[in-house]
């Protein structure tokens, strides 16, 4: 059940057993999940007895979708606008769409392309859009897990109802990442991380002159082989391989050399496959086995990912 708008009025009444019209009796009466999206006036959405009255429905397995800040019903500007309705529907969606088969879990995902100043103006990155490491974001999230994704620069938005942790550098996602690794149950791989950066950043724009130029490059900290010489007792480990050549040879080996549980390799020359696309063709490397996928959407592959990952948990 959706209550969408919530007044200040049907919220207390829910929350303190009154059922005395079709909307309340029917709440009371059902035993399903509940969501609630309050809307109302700024001031009476944060009066104190509003907010208990919120603390009480959650307390009893209600959700609570936070409301937009914008104009109000009344001409002001504030907090207690209904959201967006897509931001409704992706709140029914959640709960409805899959299998709770990763409830109680955590999931840590990279995703996006990582930017490295040359100077206030220009920097080293790659093509990578994030479509697929969203994909699996929103994949996790439908399937019960929380999820947080450390993402660099991408090219769409991010799901709902997942944590995001911003960063730009590679050196920025390898302390995001590392950091929080431990606490994790399956961490997932997904941006396409610069192996070099530039060895001094100008502080002021680099200006043209004649003649060639060159700039000194330095290696890059490994993230995911220092999760794999780090990974705790129990944990998961993903990391993607994308070549242009031997594919299934040199994924092997990041498998092997990164200590990964899987590697899900792809090539940059198969069509619909790759960067910035909706659609991908991967293959799942584990020890013991090799998984071809067909060209699907990214949205099924990062199901298909999990599926693999779940299997290794529970064989």
């Amino acid at each position: 059940v959706l209550v969408a708008p919530a007044s200040a009025n049907v919220i207390g009444k829910i929350a303190n057993g009154i059922a005395d019209d079709m909307l309340t009796t029917t709440v009371m009466a059902c035993p399903c999940k509940k969501i609630v999206s309050p809307a109302m006036n700024h001031n009476m959405y944060h009066n104190p007895i509003v907010q208990d009255n919120i603390e009480k429905l959650k307390h009893f397995g209600y959700e609570i979708i936070t409301p937009a800040t914008g104009m109000l019903a009344n001409g002001d500007i504030g907090d207690g606008r209904m959201p967006e309705e897509s931001v409704l529907f992706e709140a029914v969606v959640k709960e409805i769409a899959c299998e709770k088969d990763l409830a109680g879990k955590k999931v840590l995902i990279s995703a996006g392309a990582t930017r490295e100043p040359i100077d206030p103006v220009r920097f080293i990155t790659n093509h990578s859009s994030g479509k697929m490491g969203y994909a699996l974001a929103r994949a996790a999230m439908h399937r019960g897990a929380e999820v947080t994704v450390v993402a660099a620069h991408t090219d769409v938005e991010p799901p709902l109802f997942v944590n995001v942790v911003p960063v730009q550098t590679a050196a920025e996602m390898y302390d995001a990442i590392v950091s929080r690794a431990q606490d994790y149950d399956f961490v997932i791989k997904a941006a396409a991380v610069a192996d070099y950066t530039p060895a001094v950043t100008a502080d002021n724009k680099i200006k043209k002159k004649d003649g060639d130029m060159s700039i000194p490059l330095v290696r890059t900290k490994d993230i995911l082989k220092a999760l794999g010489e780090n990974k705790r007792p129990g944990q998961i480990l993903c990391g993607f391989s994308m070549e242009t050549e031997n594919v299934l040879e040199n994924s092997r080996k990041k498998l092997e050399s990164k200590h990964c549980d899987m590697i899900c390799a792809n090539s940059l020359k198969s069509a619909g496959a790759g960067f910035g696309t909706d659609t991908n063709i991967v293959t799942l490397i584990t020890k013991n086995s090799e998984e071809s996928l067909e060209l699907m959407s990214k949205e099924q592959v990062a199901h298909k990912i999990l599926d693999k990952l779940l299997a290794i948990v529970q064989p």
